[in-house]
């Protein structure tokens, strides 16, 4: 568990490579997490536990409650706005990934979707947020990924990764296969 030993924070994410080649270059300017080594991804608890709580029974709990949730397809077909803040794609359905969070989080209650920000937690891949671009490069964003969907992609795996603030920091801590639908 290498990438924990520097780490300040860490989080579930799926990750989606399927998105990489329609969203990569526009996260890569306007999305806060892709200049730290965060693939294209749809989170599933986030922050989760601090780098030191993170065990080898941590681990286990974790492979534990995701079986709950087989693999399963999703389409990212539509782009869609948090106010003026992020630009996102949408995932259909969006139900396996609530309820991935909703299982992890039933068994580590103390790590609320989001620190407990917002009441509901969408599922969704982000694009590009306001703290990085102005709304102009985030709307030409939503307009030239729009004509690119359809993305489908496999939903196989979550992963437990760990990082800083600094670039690249960001790393895989441990992967976790769904079971099979």
């Amino acid at each position: 568990m290498g990438v924990l030993a520097e780490a300040t924070e860490t989080a579930l994410i799926v990750p989606v490579p399927a998105a990489e080649a329609v969203v990569g270059p526009y996260r890569a300017i306007l999305d806060d997490s892709a200049p730290l080594g965060v693939p294209a991804h749809v989170t599933v608890l986030s922050p989760f536990l601090p780098p030191e709580r993170v065990t080898e029974q941590v681990l286990g709990d974790l492979r534990a409650c995701l079986t709950a949730v087989p693999s399963f397809g999703c389409v990212f077909a539509r782009v869609a706005w948090f106010g003026t803040q992020v630009v996102w794609l949408a995932p259909e359905p969006d139900a396996p990934f609530r309820a991935l969070t909703g299982s992890v989080w039933h068994r580590f209650p103390e790590c609320p979707p989001y620190g407990g920000a917002y009441p509901d937690a969408i599922p969704h891949l982000t694009v590009g947020t306001a703290h990085r671009a102005e709304p102009a490069a985030m709307r030409r964003a939503a307009v030239e990924v729009r004509a690119r969907l359809p993305i489908r992609a496999l939903v196989d795996r979550v992963r437990l990764i760990a990082g800083t603030g600094a670039p690249g920091s960001w790393g895989t801590v441990a992967e976790f296969a769904l079971p099979s639908a």
